[in-house]
């Protein structure tokens, strides 16, 4: 079995995490929990609990266990969950790990939700204009060219449109079902690349930074409060991140502490990507020891931020769609109205 590959949804890792921990709390044995899970698990789910539970019959330890999965359980994940074994606390890390998974899910929906309003709205305009340049136009265009009407560049695109459309429906059918396939395997094997691409428009990249920054410090609160060290978690947290140039600064960010100097210090160094109260927090966390507890004050700050900077997004995303549908119908409606104007006044000056 290649676990390599599998992966499984947010919801389905939020139940795994949750019931792991609820019957670990329960003082449930790990062997009883994990194949009591696996019994009533389905699908990829259930391939990943029996893989885990033939290691642990063969002396693996969970976090061995869990890291043959890398597209369900990241480093930070593994590394986390391997020192809460060492230092027998996995029952409250376990805990965190839901937390977050929980976190993701809560943006994951908010963005769903942000996009289906908007591409409700693009679905329906292409139908209409399909049924138009389909049914409409065809009738339309007869009539200009029985009557020889001069006609506008966009009646002229419409027009071709419409023969291109009607008369190669199925290669158009042919072409369309290769390009979704290319598509869809492009998204399962290179889904960074296209991700990246989405990720460079202005909008979302300031909003990707924002979920950055929240992913990054909630995993260093995460790996700190395991016990790893600042630069091990440093390395770890990097991992999480989305943008290149957010890894870059936490990759600097290492080398200064591996250096001797403060994380503050770094992260004053790129003010325009760090908010200053982070950097405030970060550095009272330093002097007084308590920088695990600082990151969890971020942590806390920055969902409040992306939640906001969400808000926004959604709140100009609704009436710039409707500005854009509407240019496109008003365009639309023009090719058609005005060449029947000309034909009118042709028809008024020849009286």
């Amino acid at each position: 079995m290649n676990t390599a590959s599998i992966r499984i949804s947010n919801s389905e890792k939020l139940a795994l995490v949750s019931n792991l921990a609820t019957m670990f709390n329960a003082g449930i044995p790990i062997m009883e929990t994990i194949d009591s899970m696996a019994e009533d698990s389905k699908g990829n789910a259930k391939k990943i609990l029996e893989s885990v539970s033939a290691d642990l019959v063969q002396g693996e330890s969970i976090y061995s266990a869990f890291s043959k999965f890398p597209l369900v359980f990241n480093k930070v994940t593994v590394n986390v969950i391997k020192a809460a074994e060492e230092a027998g606390t996995l029952d409250v890390v376990l805990k965190d790990i839901k937390v977050q998974i929980q976190k993701d899910m809560e943006f994951m929906d908010s963005v769903k939700s942000a996009l289906t309003y908007p591409v409700i709205i693009l679905i329906m305009f292409l139908l209409i204009l399909l049924m138009i340049l389909v049914v409409v136009i065809p009738k339309i265009a007869t009539v200009f060219l029985q009557l020889k009407v001069s006609l506008p560049l966009p009646t002229k695109v419409l027009i071709f449109l419409s023969n291109l459309i009607i008369h190669n429906t199925i290669s158009l059918l042919i072409l369309f079902v290769a390009l979704f396939v290319v598509l869809f395997f492009i998204y399962r094997t290179k889904r960074h690349l296209l991700l990246n691409i989405v990720f460079s428009f202005p909008v979302v990249s300031n909003l990707i930074k924002e979920i950055d920054l929240a992913r990054f410090f909630r995993s260093m609160y995460l790996l700190l409060t395991s016990g790893i060290t600042i630069t091990t978690a440093l390395t770890l947290a990097k991992e999480v991140v989305i943008r290149r140039d957010i890894a870059a600064i936490i990759s600097r960010t290492e080398e200064n502490v591996l250096a001797g100097k403060k994380m503050s210090d770094s992260f004053k160094e790129k003010r325009s990507f760090f908010p200053g109260i982070t950097i405030k927090i970060v550095e009272a966390g330093e002097k007084t020891g308590t920088l695990d507890k600082s990151m969890q004050d971020i942590t806390t700050y920055m969902d409040y931020r992306v939640s906001a900077a969400l808000a926004k997004i959604i709140a100009l995303i609704e009436p710039l769609m409707l500005v854009f549908v509407g240019l496109l119908v008003g365009g639309m409606m023009f090719s058609i109205i005005s060449p029947i104007y000309g034909l009118i006044s042709q028809v008024g000056g020849g009286k």
